[in-house]
């Protein structure tokens, strides 16, 4: 079973990935630079929150595991 810290890291650099990503694409869609960095933030809290919860929640499910 994976502790919290590690879930709460991979959770983490898996939202920076995704941010970076999200600020490029939302820069062209918008075509301001701000408006745009402001949904990617939004949008990655909301997405690191959801995916803590997942992975905490599979961390506890048995099926599957060796």
């Amino acid at each position: 079973m994976e502790n919290k810290a590690r879930t709460l890291t991979k959770a983490i650099s898996w939202q920076v990935i995704g941010f970076v990503m999200m600020a490029v694409v939302n820069y062209f869609y918008m075509g301001n630079f701000s408006q745009g960095l402001g949904l990617s933030a939004l949008l990655t809290l909301i997405g690191l929150f959801s995916y803590y919860l997942h992975e905490r929640f599979w961390a506890g499910v048995r099926w599957g595991a060796h």
